[in-house]
């Protein structure tokens, strides 16, 4: 009796695929386990560069401003709602920036001189996973920076926070913005030289912040039409946004708008980065 071997469509015996699989998926975890331990070991570096920059940012437009008489908006009711509308901003930004510097300045060093990302690429998975993986982890240093954030974004503030919390619109936003934030961040590393990268944080990043809707509301872009539809190119307008609707009862843009446009920025991203990351590991 012959014993015949059930293959797949590739020709690969159908019971090594979960072997295969299943490695696949451990060498993935080890190498999200090495970035997560960096990270516990860098933590005196990661919490004051994740803190830092939205602690003055709210010190000073929400509690020194309102202090001294000069609160953005005005005073009661105006100065509050200011506050609010920051704190969504705030989040934003802080889970945007921590993508971009957990991603792409690391990826400087990695593809300089001293190649090291040709330790990374030797773990048993296809180059376009140990990339995903870069998303993965810069993913979750943003969230960590989102919770760090969001407690000095509300109990800082001089005047009242209106919080509103919607549960299903932040734990459905929350995960999208972390990826979106890691791919862009893998997107600046690949598609620009390493020694050009540290010039991103002033020349692209600072339009993105003051352009993001971060101290403003989209809509009250309103008066200015032309500005309010040149900044929807910019995807910390819609995280920002996002956050308004998830956090505070500040009128926001459409949650229509909102989910589709920000899971486009995700796949544009993560798919030119991953491109640009496979062509530079092979160049």
């Amino acid at each position: 009796m012959t014993a015949t071997v059930a293959t797949t469509s590739a020709g690969t015996p159908s019971g090594a695929i979960a072997p295969l699989r299943t490695s696949t998926l451990s060498a993935f975890g080890a190498l999200l386990l090495r970035d997560l331990t960096v990270l516990r070991k860098n933590l005196k570096e990661f919490i004051p560069r994740t803190v830092l920059q939205p602690l003055l940012l709210v010190f000073v437009f929400t509690y020194v401003f309102p202090k001294i008489g000069q609160g953005i908006g005005g005073g009661g009711a105006a100065a509050s709602e200011f506050s609010s509308v920051l704190v969504a901003g705030v989040v934003a930004t802080a889970i945007l920036f921590q993508g971009i510097q957990a991603v792409s300045l690391p990826l400087v060093q990695e593809f300089g001189y001293t190649r090291e990302i040709e330790d990374r690429v030797l773990a048993p998975l296809p180059v376009q996973l140990v990339a995903f993986e870069k998303i993965v982890a810069g993913g979750l240093q943003c969230l960590l920076a989102g919770l760090i954030v969001f407690p000095i974004a509300t109990v800082v503030p001089a005047t009242p926070v209106h919080l509103d919390i919607n549960w299903l619109i932040l734990l459905t936003l929350i995960p999208l913005a972390c990826l979106m934030a890691g791919a862009l961040g893998l997107f600046f590393g690949t598609a620009f030289e390493p020694r050009t990268v540290p010039m991103l944080f002033g020349v692209v990043l600072i339009p993105i912040t003051f352009l993001g809707c971060t101290y403003y509301s989209w809509q009250a872009l309103e008066p200015i039409r032309w500005l309010q539809i040149a900044v929807l190119v910019n995807p910390l307008v819609y995280l920002s946004e996002g956050f308004r609707a998830a956090l505070t009862p500040v009128p926001h843009m459409s949650l229509w708008a909102v989910y589709p446009i920000v899971l486009g920025f995700v796949a544009l991203f993560t798919t030119i980065g991953i491109r640009g990351f496979t062509k530079r590991v092979i160049a």
